[in-house]
C-alpha cells in the first residue's frame, strides 16, 4: 500500500489564522458547508476539501485550487456552520494569502498584509507628490513664492501639474502592470499544474466568465449576504466610470495637448480643463464619485453591523475598502472645493485625492484590488475545464 507523507506548513496556517481564518481549527469535517452552498458543485464539493487541507497546512494545493476563488464569500456555510467555523472567512484569508505568495517584489506583498507597514505605504506616495510640488509647481515671479500660493482661484495644474502627474501615472502604472503580471502568470502556471478536464475553449470560457462577472449571477446565488451584491455592482460601475472618466480627459485633453507642444499645431484638445457641469465627461465622473461612495459605505457598513454573516473582517479586506470609499470621497470633494471653498483648502482634498488614488494603483498587485484579476483569472481556467461554480453554470 502506498503511503503519503504530509508535511503540514505551520507558518501558513498562523498566516491563514492572522489574515481572518481564525477560526480554521474549528472546524471537525460535518460538511454541512458543502451541503449548504449553492454554489458548490456536486463533484467534489467546497470548502470542505478546502477546510481540511488548511488544518493541514498543504499550501501547495492550496495556492492552485481554482474552487479556492468559485466561492464568493456568500457566507451561507458560516450560517450554518455547528462550529461557527466560518469557512467563508477562512478561504478569504487563503486568498488574500495568494496575492501575497504570487507577488513580486515579494516584500510588497507582505507589507499589504500588515497594518505596522500602512504608516510607510502612506509615505511613499505623500513624499513623491511633494516632491512633485515642490520641483514642478510654477514661480513665474521667481520670488520663491509658487503661482498657486498667490492666485485668488483654485487651480489644481498650478498645484500639482498635470503633466508631472501625467508622467507618474504612466510610467508608475507601466511599471506596477509589469510586477502585476509576474505575479498573474505564475497564478496561471498553479492553476494549470493542477489538472485540467473537459471544457469549452479558454475564449470561450473568458467570455462566459465576464458575462458572469457583468450579472453578477453567482452573487446573487447567495441567501445569507445577498445585499453585498448590489454594493458590489455599484462599486464596481463606479470604478469602470472613473476610469472611463480618466481615459477619455487623458485621451481628449492630454494627448492633444502634449502633441501640440511637439510641434504639432493644428491640434489642440478637444475639450479644456478643468471640466464642469453640464459637460458630459462630468456627468461620468459625478455618477462614478458617486458609486464609490454609496458602494463602498454599503459594504463598509454591512461588515460593520453584521460581521457574523457577512464576514471578510480581515485588514486586508477594509484597507482595500476604505481606499475605494476615500477614493471617490475625496474625488467628489475635490470638485466642488475647487468651486465653493478658499483654494487652499481645495488643495488640501486634492493632495489627499491623489494620495488615495496613487494607493489604489500602486498598490494593485499586492492588494485585495488584485482579486479582480486573480479570481477573473481563475474562473477562466475553472471554466476551460469545466469546472464550474453550480449556478454559475
Amino acid at each position: 500500500m502506498a503511503v503519503r507523507l504530509i508535511e503540514p506548513d505551520l507558518k501558513f496556517i498562523r498566516e491563514v489564522k492572522r489574515l481572518g481564518g481564525d477560526t480554521l481549527k474549528k472546524c471537525y469535517q460535518c460538511a454541512t458547508c458543502s451541503v449548504v452552498c449553492n454554489l458548490s458543485p456536486d463533484d467534489k464539493p467546497f470548502p470542505r476539501k478546502e477546510m481540511i487541507m488548511a488544518q493541514w497546512g498543504q499550501i501547495d494545493n492550496l495556492v492552485k485550487d481554482p474552487d479556492i476563488w468559485l466561492c464568493y464569500q456568500c457566507n451561507d456555510c458560516t450560517t450554518h456552520c455547528p462550529r461557527e467555523a466560518k469557512p467563508g472567512d477562512v478561504l478569504a484569508a487563503i486568498r488574500s494569502y495568494i496575492y501575497r505568495y504570487f507577488s513580486f517584489p515579494k516584500f510588497m506583498g507582505t507589507a499589504l498584509s500588515s497594518p505596522k507597514a500602512l504608516p510607510y505605504l502612506v509615505l511613499v506616495p505623500v513624499l513623491i507628490l511633494l516632491g512633485c510640488i515642490l520641483a514642478f509647481a510654477p514661480d513665474a515671479n521667481n520670488d520663491g513664492v509658487r503661482d498657486f500660493l498667490q492666485n485668488p482661484i483654485a487651480d489644481f495644474d498650478l498645484f500639482l501639474p498635470h503633466s508631472s502627474v501625467d508622467g507618474l501615472f504612466v510610467l508608475g502604472n507601466i511599471i506596477i502592470f509589469l510586477f502585476a503580471a509576474i505575479g498573474f502568470m505564475r497564478f496561471w502556471k498553479g492553476l494549470k499544474s493542477s489538472g485540467g478536464g473537459n471544457g469549452p475553449s479558454l475564449a470561450t470560457a473568458l467570455i462566459g466568465t465576464i458575462k458572469d462577472i457583468i450579472t453578477h449571477k453567482a452573487f446573487f446565488s447567495c441567501d445569507a449576504n445577498k445585499p453585498r451584491s448590489w454594493g458590489h455592482i455599484i462599486t464596481i460601475a463606479g470604478f469602470v466610470g472613473a476610469m472611463v472618466t480618466t481615459g477619455a480627459v487623458f485621451v481628449f485633453v492630454f494627448i492633444p495637448h502634449y502633441l501640440h507642444l511637439l510641434g504639432l499645431e493644428s491640434l489642440n484638445s478637444f475639450f479644456h480643463v478643468p471640466i464642469n457641469l453640464p459637460h458630459p465627461v462630468k456627468f461620468i465622473g459625478m455618477f462614478s464619485g458617486l458609486g464609490l461612495i454609496i458602494g463602498g459605505a454599503m459594504l463598509i457598513f454591512r461588515r460593520m453591523q453584521n460581521k457574523d454573516n457577512v464576514g471578510a473582517t480581515g485588514y486586508a479586506d477594509y484597507f482595500f475598502l476604505y481606499v475605494i470609499f476615500f477614493t471617490g470621497l475625496t474625488g467628489m470633494l475635490s470638485w466642488l472645493t475647487r468651486v465653493f471653498t478658499p483654494p487652499m483648502v481645495a488643495y488640501v482634498n486634492y493632495f489627499i485625492h491623489m494620495v488615495f488614488v496613487f494607493m489604489l494603483l500602486w498598490y494593485m498587485p499586492y492588494s485585495k484590488f488584485a482579486h479582480m484579476f486573480y479570481r477573473t483569472l481563475a474562473l477562466v481556467y475553472a471554466r476551460s475545464i469545466g469546472r464550474e461554480a453550480k449556478k454559475a453554470a
